[in-house]
């Protein structure tokens, strides 16, 4: 195959994603779907064959010692998910926190030729990457700085729009200072073991969240660096925030004890989502964590320093519902079985077709709205529901 059939081909391929996106509901707007058809994803991928870098699908870069993944170019679906929720007009300047190369070329597309996008990112081998490939795509005039992406770049400050492609835990006060009055920032954050795309918009010294979705991306490294902490217990793990370090746990043995099962009398479709409801829960129990390993693949529970709970399902196989249950083990199990069923029996009765959870976000030290707060190092977030 030359050259000529190698371009034939990639548009091909370009405009079958561009269909796919469309009819999965993950991508609306024309001047998205533009950018899309405009920027060559496959000089991004240069080892990927063109079906895998055309696919809707991550394509991993980079792993650590460990074998974790540390760089990878997005899945498109959730690339045209964050840049409807970044709103990026003509004319924007852009900062975007994370580098790869084809997201820069999707801002600098959106952002035209009066506007500018600047991309950042702490490994040297990524920028190198990004710097080649942007200049081989067309895109020479992407500014690429290799920095760590907790302090943004303040040479190329004000931005209308930030742009975060990593996940991150806190927002660093470097991006809040570094926004624009009345600018948006679009970021993937990490409560409570799940990873929101959040869209925040600028409102005086804070940030008041517009839309959200879930996503799940590549580790933040640097200073805005964490990591959950996941405690070995049983056959499974208990995984806590930063700011729970504190929670109680019970002896590894509570496990072994005879199970309660106490059913909540709410059903549920056998794949409707549910985390809205686990970070529900999150927000009205002391001791919340998540189970991950063994049978419980990632489940919502709460922990005291005698008992476990956590929240399952029950049905018969080919049921389209299925009923939350809350099984207990340990001597309090019985109370903390009903702290949680009550929340659980709330949510579907107020919140659970309401509009959803909302976002704050609030410098250390400054006044709070009601809400659940969750301190960070640089910010406190507020969540809060809306019935």
């Amino acid at each position: 195959m030359g050259p000529g059939d190698d371009s034939r081909q990639a548009a091909s391929l370009r405009a079958a994603l561009i269909r796919h996106l469309l009819a999965e509901g993950t991508l609306h707007d024309e001047r998205v779907a533009a950018a899309f058809q405009a920027v060559p994803r496959h000089l991004f991928v240069p080892q990927a064959p063109l079906d895998v870098a055309y696919a809707d699908d991550v394509v991993l870069m980079k792993r650590d010692e460990t074998g974790a993944v540390i760089s990878s170019v997005s899945q498109p679906s959730i690339m045209a998910l964050m840049l409807e929720q970044a709103a990026i007009r003509p004319g924007d300047r852009v900062l975007e926190i994370g580098s790869g190369g084809y997201n820069a070329a999707l801002l600098r597309e959106l952002a035209g030729p009066d506007g500018a996008v600047t991309t950042v990112d702490i490994d040297p081998e990524v920028t190198d990457r990004a710097r080649a490939s942007l200049d081989e795509a067309g895109y020479g005039d992407v500014r690429v700085v290799r920095a760590d992406g907790a302090y943004g770049d303040p040479a190329g400050a004000p931005y209308d729009r930030i742009v975060v492609t990593v996940t991150a835990w806190d927002i660093a006060s470097a991006w809040l200072r570094q926004l624009r009055p009345d600018g948006r920032i679009v970021v993937p954050l990490r409560l409570r073991a799940q990873t929101r795309s959040i869209a925040f918009d600028r409102v005086g010294a804070h940030l008041e969240s517009r839309s959200t979705t879930l996503c799940g991306f590549v580790s933040m490294q640097g200073a805005g660096a964490h990591y959950e902490r996941t405690s070995p217990f049983a056959e499974t793990g208990l995984t806590y925030d930063e700011d729970q370090e504190h929670e109680p746990r019970p002896p590894e043995e509570v496990l072994k004890l005879p199970p309660k099962r106490m059913p909540s009398g709410v059903h549920v479709g056998r794949e409707e989502p549910l985390l809205d409801l686990y970070l529900w829960l999150a927000s009205t129990l002391p001791g919340y964590c998540v189970m991950t390993g063994g049978e419980w693949s990632w489940v919502a529970a709460a922990t005291t320093a005698d008992s476990l709970v956590y929240l399952t399902t029950r049905g018969r196989p080919g049921d389209l519902r299925v009923e939350l249950v809350c099984v207990g083990h340990g001597a309090g199990a019985g109370r903390l079985a009903d702290q949680m069923l009550a929340q659980v029996r709330l949510w579907d009765r107020r919140l659970r077709h309401g509009a959803g959870p909302g976002f704050q976000v609030h410098a250390v030290g400054a006044a709070l709205p009601p809400g659940f707060h969750v301190a960070r190092r640089d910010s406190c977030l507020t969540v809060t529901w809306a019935e």
